[in-house]
């Protein structure tokens, strides 16, 4: 039984979520209510303008990508063509709603100067670097071994939009994660074929459709790809419990898709299980709710975590080092000769054993005993 979620007014439209929707994106997309989606991710045709037969050192035709779907007359074709579809995307982009769009050196620049005229502000480009590439049979360029993704949010002025930083985080093995994603093309069980086939000439890994999707979309969210094919978005959004629509022209992948959907199983996970919650999600404690209420005691010293640097906490909650007084944040920097420091990463006390307890982890305790986590 296929889902539908009414987004507009009463009785004005209602959405087409979990569905694939068989059609030109452009024309799909009119029909949509504007500011009705949370995160687009497009994967276009690239328009890679082959000319010849592509041939490996024995002779035999590569199986590259000469689907009708990515021939275009000319250049001023696709230009028209990805302004159409982009103006469509922005219309239905929620306010707070971001969109990722991916290429190769074909397209991506092309794709990116439109962008920017429609008035999308792009907050990265990201690399994704293919740790398993196609050699370059011919030996006369470099081995093309990246495809490039533009991320941007709808405007210029947009203040709000959804990052997972410290989901990112996480996932890197606890460092900031970068703009190049080391990330293997699809490959093995995971390529759909049909008669042996590869049924698909460009489907994306899972992999790289879980980083975007959990970057920057939530649990509920409605998750568009106006160029579906094989279904890989339908298919991450099942699993991390996010709502999608696809719309794809040629009826045979959008066959394809829905079967391969209908195998995934849907996540029944809860959204705690989901969701990363950031310092800035919770509910904010001073250090000064610390001191009167006993947690850090006025008089108590407090240590820098290799101690050598140490400071006394005053009854005010500012502390005082030497000669200087000034919160935990302006002597942690102080100390660091450093412009700004944020003072729950830098302080620490000593517990009744001597050792060395962070600051921070003592202001979660006073969020836990006090039921500031519910």
């Amino acid at each position: 039984m296929q889902q539908r979620l009414q987004i507009a007014e009463p009785g004005t439209y209602h959405l087409p979520v979990n569905e694939i929707i068989q059609g030109d994106c452009i024309q799909v997309l009119k029909t949509f209510p504007e500011k009705s989606i949370d995160l687009i991710f497009a994967d276009p045709p690239y328009n890679l303008q082959l000319r010849h037969e592509l041939l490996r050192p024995n002779q035999t035709v590569v199986d590259g990508v000469d689907d009708e779907w990515d021939q275009f007359e000319d250049f001023q074709e696709y230009d028209a063509f990805t302004r159409a579809w982009l103006s469509e995307c922005r219309r239905v982009l929620k306010d707070d709603g971001t969109i990722w769009a991916i290429g190769t050196y074909h397209n991506i620049f092309r794709v990116g100067a439109i962008m920017m005229d429609l008035g999308y502000w792009i907050l990265n480009d990201v690399i994704w670097h293919k740790t398993n590439p196609m050699p370059n049979f011919r030996g006369v360029r470099f081995q093309n071994a990246t495809e490039t993704l533009i991320w941007a949010k709808k405007s210029a002025d947009q203040k709000k939009y959804t990052f997972n930083y410290h989901a990112m985080k996480h996932l890197n093995e606890e460092k900031q994660m970068q703009n190049v994603w080391h990330i293997p093309l699809c490959t093995g069980a995971e390529r759909v074929k049909v008669n042996g086939r590869k049924a698909h000439s460009t489907q994306k890994p899972e992999a790289l459709l879980y980083r975007v999707i959990l970057a920057s979309s939530n649990p509920g969210d409605l998750v568009l790809d106006p160029f579906f094919g094989s279904g890989t978005t339908g298919v991450v959004a099942r699993r991390l419990k996010r709502n999608y629509i696809g719309i794809e022209l040629d009826p045979t992948y959008v066959e394809i898709a829905r079967k391969r959907i209908e195998h995934t199983p849907v996540s029944f996970l809860d959204d705690e299980l989901l969701e990363t919650k950031s310092k800035r999600d919770m509910p904010r404690v001073g250090f000064g709710q610390l001191v009167e209420s006993h947690y850090i005691s006025a008089g108590q010293k407090v240590y820098s975590k290799d101690r050598t640097v140490v400071a006394v906490v005053r009854a005010d909650s500012q502390l005082q080092w030497g000669n200087i007084t000034g919160s935990i944040h302006k002597i942690a920097a102080l100390t660091q000769n450093k412009p700004a420091f944020n003072g729950w990463e830098y302080w620490y006390c000593e517990d009744r054993e001597g050792n060395l307890v962070s600051i921070d982890s003592i202001r979660e305790r006073y969020r836990a005993e006090n039921g500031l986590l519910s």
